[in-house]
Parts: C-alpha cells; sequence; structure tokens
C-alpha cells in the first residue's frame, strides 16, 4: 500500500492508493501536516512505501515526520522516470509536471498525449508517441489573472472565479469573470488546435482544481481526470522502489 503527498503552493494533497486503485484522497493546509499522516496510517496501517512531492523547496521535517512511519522517497530530478526526458533544462522541470508526464505515459503508452493542469499556473505538457517528453508551456492560472487585474490596477476589485452566464459583461465584475473565464478557455482551445496540427491522434487529458470553470466551454474533446498527477505520483514510487 502507498501514500503519495503532493505539496502544492496552496494546499497538501494526500492519496491511498492499492497497486494502482485510488483509495483515499484528501487534502489539508500546511499545518495541518503531522496530525493528517498520524490519521492516515491510523487508517491504513499496512502503507510500507510513501513518495514525497513538493512545488517548491521541501523542508526536512515533512521527510522526517512520515519515515517515522514507513519507507520515503522524496521525488527529485535525480529519481528514475519511465520516459525519456528531451526537456533543454530537465533540472527546472518541476515535479508537478514530471508526475503528469509519467501519468501521460502509462495512460496512452504508444500515443500522443497532451497533459494540461489548471492550477496556480496552468501548465502544458506534451509526450509523444515514442515515449518521449518534449516540453510544453506555461500560462498564469486564474487566479492569478485575478489577482494581477487588481494589483496592476487602482480600481478592479479582487474577485474570487466565477462561472461566467455570458460572454458580454454587464457590470465590472461580470466583465472582469468574463475576460478571466472565457480567455482561459479560448487559450486553451487554441493551444489545443496548435498541437493538433503537429500530432497525429491527439490525446487531451485535462485536471487540476480549476479546471472545471471551463471544461464545459472548450470546442475540443477533452479528457477531464482530476486525479491524474496523483496517479503519476504513484506510478512515480513504484518505478523507483525497482
Amino acid at each position: 500500500m502507498n501514500l503519495v503527498i503532493d505539496i502544492g503552493n496552496t494546499l497538501i494533497k494526500y492519496a491511498v492508493f492499492e497497486n494502482s486503485t485510488l483509495l483515499l484522497h484528501q487534502s489539508s493546509e500546511s499545518g495541518l501536516f503531522l496530525s493528517k499522516v498520524k490519521e492516515l496510517f491510523e487508517q491504513f496501517p499496512k502503507i510500507r512505501h510513501a513518495l514525497i512531492s513538493s512545488v517548491g523547496k521541501l523542508e526536512h521535517k515533512e521527510k522526517d515526520i512520515v519515515s517515522l512511519f514507513c519507507k520515503v522517497h522524496v521525488l527529485s530530478h535525480d529519481s528514475k522516470v519511465p520516459f525519456k526526458n528531451s526537456y533543454a533544462t530537465p533540472h527546472t522541470l518541476g515535479m508537478d509536471r514530471v508526475a503528469l508526464a509519467t501519468a501521460a505515459f502509462y495512460h496512452n503508452p504508444r500515443g500522443n498525449t497532451l497533459i494540461i493542469d489548471a492550477g496556480t499556473c496552468i501548465t502544458y505538457d506534451m509526450v509523444n508517441d515514442a515515449g518521449e517528453y518534449i516540453g510544453g508551456a506555461i500560462s498564469p492560472g486564474i487566479r492569478m489573472r485575478y489577482k494581477a487585474m487588481n494589483n496592476q490596477t487602482a480600481g478592479l476589485p479582487l474577485l474570487e472565479p466565477e462561472e461566467v452566464l455570458d460572454f458580454i459583461g454587464n457590470s465590472t465584475n461580470s466583465s472582469m469573470h468574463s475576460g478571466v473565464i472565457n480567455g482561459v478557455s479560448m487559450e486553451v482551445d487554441g493551444v489545443i488546435d496548435q498541437y493538433r496540427t503537429r500530432f497525429q491522434d491527439l490525446t487531451v487529458i485535462l485536471t487540476g482544481g480549476d479546471s472545471h470553470f471551463f471544461a464545459k466551454r472548450l470546442k475540443n474533446t477533452i479528457f477531464a481526470n482530476s486525479k491524474f498527477l496523483l496517479k503519476g505520483l504513484n506510478y512515480l514510487l513504484e518505478y523507483n522502489k525497482r
């Protein structure tokens, strides 16, 4: 039984797997890390291996806490990956993108796969039909765009994302929502179109906490999978056990 821990920019996500089956998925703020880990090992005493992934600098205390309960692998650029990494600067590639590429490699091993992760940033990652990670793109996420409008202007408020009913906003707030949500939707569709011109039979996976704001607005066919990154982390844990 495996535990994977994804330390993100805002939340820490936890997932328990038995082989490739996801048994539990939860999240917490960083201050609750110790209590959450203890709770998970009480609930799943058969956990024998854990993987920790962090988008930032991992503090030793997280590894030390989990090491009290089981063997721990900290995901790093020295970890083994199942795909060929052709990124020009592999040591700058975020661990979240490594996990997504791994999930794509196993999900569609002989096909072209574009993974779009809508989180703090929107990342685009491409794994081709030769099992090669070739790169992608990084774009500001939905909340980052709202914050930028508030920070860089004198009069625009800081809003929380909302579903857009009409692309024509009839107030400042609704105009901002339209600009962000419709803007992101058209950006994502445009990027998918670019990739389809170069890669045949392209499979597109959409994941991330903010993906639901624009998933239904896309004209392109996509597969939504909110647990795609966690599955990639579990694949990496299994791969690095060997």
